[in-house]
């Protein structure tokens, strides 16, 4: 609908930006930290490890003084397990407790709310050797791991989420499984751990940090029919469920949705469920969601003839198609970035209501952002007036969303600074702030303010965008 005039943001919005550890710390094996499945997997030939990666590590508080520069009320962040948990349990690293120490003190410091991911993609390799979250002993290591977090930082973290983008570990695994690489069978086995595991954090955070609040934050998108055919109807009701309700109707109710539960069981994929384990995740309450957005998908109606998966490479945010399920469709009504990913800022405002009206919880956009080919030029900026552009019209549609009743609290773009994309390296570049080095030649790892930072400074003193 139209509005004569839209509400503005809240007067506590928290204006952020995020990263994760292991895309931009480095010191991979430095002061006691043990190694991830990150540390020791094999990136595509020409793409940089996550060894170095933008050093923030050694560069912290130059880091944060950007941020405070910058004017951010929030910066999410996640903390590396093994930096805690060298083995991923058992004896605790002081030097790795010290330095998120440090760093959230350093951010409190300069009036940043700290926001803290547990686990972000980097698992702890010596639990992955152990068969990872399909072993149940990984639940017992995380709940370990929750109550160290809680016991160090838990007087001065009020923001905590539990899990980063689980649906995103199940639905494309190849880059969280160095070696075999698991069954579907397997993969939904690993989600029901990883469900019980975050519920016990988010019981054991209730109990040992008084006013403090938690969620999940996974990667959620609306997911578009191809058309008004019925039958391209079902095939998006059947994807939204299983790629992005499932994540949420168990963290939030407790249980998991007819749907994604038929389509398990027809697959063969339904996971043991130990007794106990529901009662477990009923009785976490998530206090906020987290949502990673960054482009809506389109599918259409499933053939069942061996074709519905397309011989391609899919992410997060290309669809690939399942069979007798789905199949991946074009939406001409969209731009498309050099990546390959979508641009839907609508989708945005369509997937912020969806996801409020499903559960009426308060929303932190966790991630959001655009992927470029950012170039350092002759005259020693960066001028990305691209991703100016991006985070506008997505800005605005916020602005729409919370005229329309969401209850949103925060938007911390992806990312502050330059990190190792997963997928590109740094050859696809998110942040504020350039890092000046490059795949294999770190140069000088100097911090160079782009133009979106000092456009999102402006944003941020205004409360948002002007109109």
């Amino acid at each position: 609908m139209f509005y004569k005039e839209l509400k503005k943001f809240p007067e506590h919005f928290l204006w952020g930006a995020s990263t994760s550890a292991y895309q931009v710390e480095g010191a991979y094996n430095e002061d006691g930290k043990g190694m991830s499945v990150q540390d020791v997997h094999e990136p595509p030939e020409g793409i940089t490890d996550f060894k170095i990666a933008s050093d923030h590590y050694h560069h912290m508080k130059e880091d944060v003084k950007l941020m405070a520069e910058l004017g951010l009320k929030a910066y999410r962040f996640s903390i590396a397990w093994t930096r805690i948990l060298p083995n991923g349990a058992g004896e605790v690293n002081e030097k790795g407790v010290k330095f998120y120490n440090d760093l959230i003190n350093e951010l409190i410091s300069h009036g940043i709310e700290p926001v803290v991911t547990m686990y972000h993609f980097d698992l702890p390799y010596e639990l992955h050797k152990q068969g990872g979250w399909c072993n149940r002993k990984t639940i017992d290591a995380f709940v370990q791991y929750a109550k160290i977090l809680f016991e160090n930082y838990g007087d001065r973290v009020k923001y905590w989420l539990t899990i980063n983008e689980q649906n995103v570990m199940i639905n494309h695994p190849n880059a969280m499984n160095p070696g075999r690489l698991p069954t579907k069978k397997e993969l939904y086995q690993q989600c029901h751990n990883m469900f019980v595991a975050a519920a016990k954090a988010t019981i054991l955070c209730h109990e040992m940090c008084p006013g403090g609040k938690i969620g999940p934050a996974p990667n959620i998108t609306a997911i578009y029919p191809a058309t008004c055919s019925p039958e391209d109807v079902i095939a998006a009701d059947n994807w939204e469920s299983i790629r992005c309700w499932l994540y949420l109707d168990v963290a939030v109710y407790g249980r998991y949705n007819s749907l994604v539960w038929a389509y398990l069981e027809e697959k063969g994929y339904t996971p043991v469920i130990e007794d106990g384990d529901m009662e477990i995740i009923a009785k976490a309450k998530p206090d906020y969601l987290g949502v990673n957005y960054y482009a809506t998908a389109t599918v259409s109606a499933a053939r069942n003839d061996g074709t519905d998966c397309q011989p391609r490479n899919g992410d997060q945010q290309v669809m690939i198609g399942e069979e007798g399920v789905y199949r991946a469709a074009k939406n001409d009504h969209l731009e498309i970035t050099d990546f390959g990913w979508m641009v839907d800022s609508i989708g945005m405002r369509v997937t912020l209501r969806r996801v409020y009206d499903r559960y009426h919880l308060p929303i932190l956009i966790t991630e959001n952002g655009l992927g470029a080919k950012d170039e350092l030029g002759e005259d020693g900026k960066i001028h990305d007036d691209y991703r100016i552009d991006y985070l506008k019209r997505h800005f605005h549609q916020a602005q729409l969303a919370v005229t329309d009743g969401v209850d949103l609290i925060g938007y911390c773009p992806w990312a502050f600074i330059d990190l190792v994309s997963t997928h590109q390296g740094y050859g696809k570049r998110y942040g504020f702030v350039y890092v000046n080095r490059g795949e294999d030649d770190l140069k000088d790892m100097r911090r160079i303010c782009k133009d979106s930072y000092y456009w999102y400074k402006e944003v941020i003193k205004r409360n948002g965008i002007e109109e």
